[in-house]
């Protein structure tokens, strides 16, 4: 069946899908002389309504010559025909989508204009219902960007990112929560956290990301380990049964908007403080969070690069989350180097496995920032007292109560399982005798990702040296690991021609 006119109801025509990745992005590919582009005066770049058996989705038009795609068929994106539950041959009405008023807030935040709580939650409601374009959504994240919201405004839109997702409710008592901002290779602290927290007879259920532009998040490093995409019946009853979980945050609905915000955030590569708060706080609040820990790692190739930046952040996140309900405390770390050995979704997994197990060559690092982070949770929930959180949380994981609780974790998620093994390795050897004075985190995530991680749980890197070590010339510095040949020597290429990403000073 071909392309059927449906005068101001629409155009009717047949879906194929073309396994085109867009990533989250909806699009919908129509050849140039298809008569439903010239009859609904669609262009490239058009927004599309796509109706499809009481489901409606809205898709950027993208037109193409050839033989991509026939004049009687319209094709689809994967992320397209995931929205729709389409089948190959359905026939879709195709027709303008209604006029988008909140744009009208977005133009007047790009001329510098403050914007109400009611404009935030029009323009969010039509965020996470996917009804902006990538161009669109660029123009808001980009008007919100820098310092161009003030703490009403992120007040604003964090609340109105709450609002248009599922919210968690847990009932009465504390719930305990922690984040970190990120920017640190291997810091896997939160594998430990959870069960610590648990152990001690508080509730901690625990939603993470996967990576974006990392080589690892929490929920790949914890998918080697055991099942994390679990709905929200499956997260409450883990939770009632062992105090708490380590699942992937992107198979509940909270705060959908700010994933979508995320998709052209990232590429933009913007500093925008505001949007980080909103992006953090309203997935805490959506989750139910009354009590949340973050983690602020500091330094020159960590996210929050300098002691003001973080001070500045953590008073913000501070301020927003008081005005959600939340009890927000912001613990600055050390950001100088990755934690642990492993960069990578299983490598970064055998390091926790090894702090958990007590194995005598685990990574004290850490175990001992894992402790850190832990100690303000345990006293918020009334575990310890004031200033003994930390030791409790070495005892904790020292005893065996921690990793007796990660497998009832493990277990009560869908059962344990071993992360794998990579196939291919190679040793970067020491180009000199000397000290180690530096790790540069980003250039040692961007080889862990050349490697194929995460698309590869198995891939990244496994560092072997610490900054402040001596090293003789010929020593690993650390070793590669990938699934193919290609991936490896792909990832040797660059380590190479990046030969101080382990700075070594000269051996005087």
């Amino acid at each position: 069946m071909g392309s059927v006119a449906g005068g101001n109801g629409g155009s009717r025509i047949r879906l194929r899908r073309l396994g085109v990745d867009t990533y989250q992005e909806a699009v919908v590919y129509m050849h140039r002389d298809c008569h439903v582009c010239h009859s609904e005066g669609f262009e490239a770049q058009s927004r599309v309504e796509v109706a499809l058996n009481g489901r409606t989705i809205v898709a950027t038009l993208n037109v193409v010559s050839g033989g991509f795609v026939s004049p009687d068929e319209a094709g689809l994106s994967e992320a397209a025909w995931r929205l729709l539950h389409a089948n190959d041959g359905d026939v879709a009405t195709l027709r303008h989508p209604p006029p988008l008023e909140s744009l009208g807030h977005v133009r007047a935040k790009v001329y510098g204009r403050r914007l109400t709580p009611s404009a935030f939650a029009a323009i969010i409601r039509d965020v996470a219902a996917g009804r902006y374009s990538d161009l669109q959504l660029a123009a808001f994240v980009t008007a919100c960007a820098g310092d161009h919201l003030d703490l009403e405004e992120t007040v604003s839109l964090t609340r109105a990112m709450v609002d248009v997702g599922e919210r968690m409710a847990w009932g009465p008592g504390m719930v305990l929560d922690k984040h970190s901002v990120g920017g640190l290779p291997g810091n896997r602290t939160t594998m430990l956290i959870v069960p610590v927290v648990a152990a001690c007879g508080l509730r901690m259920p625990k939603t993470s990301s996967r990576a974006i532009t990392s080589p690892a998040g929490t929920a790949d490093t914890m998918e080697t380990l055991a099942p994390v995409a679990l709905d929200v019946p499956q997260i409450k009853h883990v939770v009632e049964r062992t105090g708490g979980c380590i699942v992937w945050g992107g198979a509940v609905r909270l705060s959908p908007a700010d994933d979508v915000l995320i998709r052209v955030e990232r590429p933009l590569d913007l500093d925008s403080q505001g949007q980080l708060v909103a992006s953090v706080l309203s997935k805490k609040a959506a989750a139910g969070a009354t009590h949340v820990v973050i983690d602020m790692p500091v330094g020159p190739t960590a996210k929050v690069r300098s002691a003001q930046a973080a001070h500045e952040l953590g008073r913000q996140l501070e301020q927003v989350g008081a005005a959600l309900g939340l009890q927000v405390r912001v613990v600055t770390t050390d950001g100088l180097a990755p934690v642990g050995r492993g960069i990578g979704p299983a490598l970064e997994a055998r390091d926790v496995l090894a702090v958990l197990q007590r194995h005598p060559g685990a990574p004290a690092d850490l175990a001992l920032r894992s402790a850190y982070l832990a100690g303000p949770l345990l006293e918020l929930g009334g575990a310890a007292p004031a200033g003994g959180g930390e030791r409790l949380a070495m005892e904790v994981l020292g005893d065996g109560r921690a990793w007796a609780k990660f497998q009832e974790i493990c277990e009560a998620q869908g059962g344990m399982r071993q992360p794998p093994v990579a196939p291919h390795r190679r040793a970067m050897p020491a180009p000199r005798s000397g000290c180690v004075v530096a790790i540069d985190n980003r250039r040692l995530a961007r080889i862990a990702k050349l490697a194929g991680a995460p698309q590869s749980p198995s891939a990244g890197v496994d560092l072997h040296v610490q900054t402040g070590e001596f090293v003789e010339r010929g020593q690993p510095l650390f070793t590669l690991h990938a699934d193919s040949p290609g991936e490896l020597a792909y990832a040797v290429e660059y380590a190479i021609s990046q030969a101080d990403t382990v700075h070594v000073t000269e051996d005087a």
